[in-house]
Parts: structure tokens; C-alpha cells; sequence
């Protein structure tokens, strides 16, 4: 009996080590600003470690900021998830900027690598100061929000809301004896080694961590979440945008190109994708679109420079002002160096290229019928007043003005009619 019994506690141990080895840890990992695309991407991690029973999903963090709208949106997923969800602030020389606070520290689990840094997440605008009251708005909106959060985790609440209003930046080491994060971790391995048997509380109720010995799957963002993290850069949103009018401008001067037309309308459309994700000034797109049609006339209009001057100041206002944060929590803006670029080559653009291509079409016909006109020739034949001429070695019916033109004379072609050409005599 005692054998059996004995026989029996072996199995189920076998059992026991067989299920934990058998348990999966998910790891996804968001590198660079929070995004739309991102929280659709955390998201996609939290349903998809549901799914597989992970015993927990790990977020491995390295971000400047973000999104206030796609932050919100991802803390209140961890904080609703059925699975643990453990933010690792990795590799060394990762942040948790901005953003990147709030989602930390929103984790059932918050760790970091060494030589990693968390903080500075004051509302501090990118594009142009905000007013003193919209500033103290924000600023009151962000340090109740984080100190929600906080109190949710049972973090540091103190530090928190200091990093809100006070621009606070601190190491691993220094965040970890202020109760921020709960541990340091070197790499994957060493952090389920010092998560496994942690308890953690879910909506569902409390469960305990089995994750020594469990597999690492990890999961990547689909085509379309890698796309539209990338246009969801506002300095790319800002060139696709561009380059789709440059490339409908240049097929609508230029019928029958076909490829800028394609890449024009191609552009337009990601950059309007793009535009949707994040927080447009109307006003800033006005000002842009209102720039393209200064340079436009100039072409067409001698103003002395006066238009071009007035289109590179509209274009460069609107493109400080396209993208409205709701907060300057929010890391969104185009960068100085890329509104200076566009707004240059815009310049040199309108005045070269499209400017070359309406030269062009009221350039006087060098070919064909009504090229000919102006041009020198020699009569072949008596016009009286119809006859025969030669011009540029081609014999064409002529008709003269009503005088006589003798045989051999020199004449000087003044128009055509009906492949018939008027001529008259060169010393006329």
C-alpha cells in the first residue's frame, strides 16, 4: 500500500514539474513613442497571452513619450487584464519617459535593467509654450491621473505626481529604493526567475506566479501595426503629406506622367491615415494648403518674391502648428529640422520644377503645323494666290495674302489653316 501511495505522490509530482514546465511567458516589446499603433499592439499582447493561458505578459519598455490618448488606452488595458502584465524597462540604456512613466507604473510588475532611467514626465510643449492656465490644466490633469495609477499599484504616489510637476528623472537603483519599481533585473531569464511565486491580484481575484520554468514566447506587431507605427511619426505623417501634393501638383502640369500622380495619391492617403491617429490643427493645415497656393501664383503672377515670401511664412506657421497636443505631456511634433527641409525644397519646387513645366506649355510650338509659323521658306512654285512653298525641306500648299509671289522668292509663314500655309513675302 505504502508502495502504491509512494508511486502515486511521484506521479503527481511529475505532473506538477510537467505543467510548469509547460506554462508559457508572453514577451512583446514597444520601442520608441506611444502611439496608436502600439496600444493596439499592448492589446494584442493581453488578448493574445488570455488565449494561451500565459502566466504573465512582459512588456519590454524603451520609450521617449507618447500619445496621451494612446496612453490612456494602454494603462487602462493592463489595469483591466485577466493575465499579469510586468513592465520591464529593457535593454540597459532604455527609458520610461514621459508616457512611459504612467504605463510602468501602471504594471501588476514594474522592473528594470540596470543602467536604465525613468521619469521626466512634466507637461513640457514641443511645439510652442502653452498659456500659464491650459498649463496648470494639464499639469493638474497628468499628476491625478498618475497618482490614480500609483495608488492602484501601491507605489510611491509622492514621486509620482513630483515627476509630473517637477520634470523628475531617476535611475533604476533610485527608483527602486523609492518604491517605484519592484525589482532589478539583468535580462529576461533573471526576471521570471525573481517574479516566479509573486503574488498578484486580478480583476478575477489573486493568482501566484509560475514562471521559473516557463517557456518565452514572443509575440511581434502585424504588418499593419508596424505600418501605421510608422506613419504615426508626425515628422513622417508631415513629408507623406507633402510629398502627395508635389506628386498630384507635378501630374496635373504634367498630363501623362502617371508616376507622380500614383505616389501623389499613395502619399495623400497614408498621410490622411496618419493625420486620423493623431491631434490636428486644422488651423496649421489651413495655413499649409494656403502656402502651396501662394507659391503656386507666384508662378503664374510677377509679384517680386512677395508671394514666395508670404507662402514660405504660411507654410512654416503651419507646420509648427499642425499637430495640436491635447497636453504637451504628449511627445507629438514635427521636428525643426524636417519643417525647414520641406519648407526649402517647397520653395525650390515651385520655382523650378513646376514653374520649368508652365514655361513650357506656353513656349512657342516647335513642332509640327504650328511650329512653323515665323518660320523662313522658299516658293516652289508662282502663288497667285495659291501654290507651293518649301519649309525646313518639307513642300507644303501655300496661299499668299492676296499679292503675287513669283517662283523662288523668300517668304516668312504667318499662319495655317487646314494643313494650307499663310505666307507672305519676307520683306513684308
Amino acid at each position: 500500500m505504502r508502495g502504491l501511495l509512494f508511486i502515486f505522490a511521484c506521479l503527481l509530482l511529475f505532473d506538477s514539474l510537467l505543467f510548469a514546465q509547460e506554462k508559457k511567458v508572453l514577451v512583446i516589446g514597444v520601442d520608441g513613442t506611444i502611439n496608436p499603433a502600439s496600444s493596439d499592439y499592448i492589446e494584442s499582447g493581453i488578448n493574445r497571452a488570455k488565449d494561451i493561458e500565459a502566466a504573465c505578459l512582459i512588456i519590454e519598455l524603451n520609450t521617449p513619450g507618447g500619445l496621451l490618448k494612446s496612453t490612456r488606452e494602454i494603462v487602462k488595458n493592463i489595469l483591466l487584464s485577466p493575465v499579469p502584465v510586468v513592465v520591464y524597462v529593457y535593454p540597459s540604456g532604455s527609458q520610461a519617459a514621459s508616457a512611459g512613466v504612467f504605463i510602468t507604473l501602471a504594471g501588476h510588475i514594474a522592473a528594470m535593467a540596470p543602467g536604465t532611467n525613468i521619469g521626466a514626465a512634466h507637461p513640457v510643449t514641443l511645439q510652442g509654450q502653452q498659456d500659464s492656465v491650459m498649463m496648470e490644466k494639464a499639469t493638474n490633469d497628468a499628476a491625478a491621473f498618475i497618482r490614480t495609477i500609483s495608488e492602484k499599484r501601491n507605489r510611491n504616489v509622492k514621486w509620482a505626481e513630483e515627476a509630473v510637476r517637477h520634470s523628475l528623472s531617476i535611475t533604476e537603483t533610485e527608483a527602486l529604493k523609492n518604491n517605484i519599481i519592484d525589482l532589478i533585473a539583468p535580462d529576461l531569464r533573471n526576471l521570471l526567475k525573481s517574479i516566479d511565486g509573486k503574488e498578484i491580484e486580478l480583476p478575477q481575484g489573486k493568482i501566484e506566479l509560475q514562471t521559473e520554468n516557463a517557456l518565452t514566447e514572443f509575440f511581434d506587431m502585424t504588418i499593419k501595426q508596424k505600418i501605421l507605427n510608422v506613419i504615426s511619426d508626425p515628422n513622417i505623417a508631415y513629408i507623406l503629406f507633402m510629398l502627395g501634393i508635389y506628386g498630384l501638383l507635378f501630374e496635373l502640369y504634367n498630363p501623362g506622367s502617371i508616376f507622380p500622380g500614383v505616389i501623389g495619391v499613395i502619399s495623400l492617403i497614408l498621410a490622411f491615415y496618419s493625420l486620423n491617429t493623431l491631434p490636428v490643427n486644422y488651423a496649421g493645415l489651413a495655413l499649409i494648403i494656403f502656402g502651396i497656393i501662394l507659391f503656386i501664383l507666384e508662378v503664374k503672377i510677377v509679384s517680386h518674391g512677395l508671394l514666395s515670401i508670404g507662402g514660405t511664412i504660411s507654410l512654416i506657421l503651419g507646420s509648427i502648428m499642425l499637430i495640436d497636443v491635447e497636453s504637451a505631456l504628449e511627445a507629438a511634433s514635427i521636428s525643426w529640422e524636417v519643417i525647414i527641409l520641406i519648407t526649402g525644397l517647397t520653395l525650390l519646387f515651385f520655382l523650378f520644377a513646376i514653374g520649368l513645366g508652365i514655361r513650357a506649355q506656353k513656349r512657342k510650338p516647335a513642332t509640327g503645323a504650328e511650329g512653323l509659323i515665323g518660320e523662313e521658306g522658299v516658293t516652289i512654285s508662282r502663288l497667285d494666290p495659291e501654290g507651293q512653298v518649301k519649309v525646313h525641306g518639307e513642300i507644303w500648299q501655300a496661299e499668299s495674302s492676296g499679292e503675287i509671289i513669283e517662283k523662288g522668292e523668300k517668304i516668312i509663314v504667318a499662319g495655317v489653316s487646314h494643313f494650307v500655309l499663310k505666307v507672305k513675302t519676307k520683306n513684308k
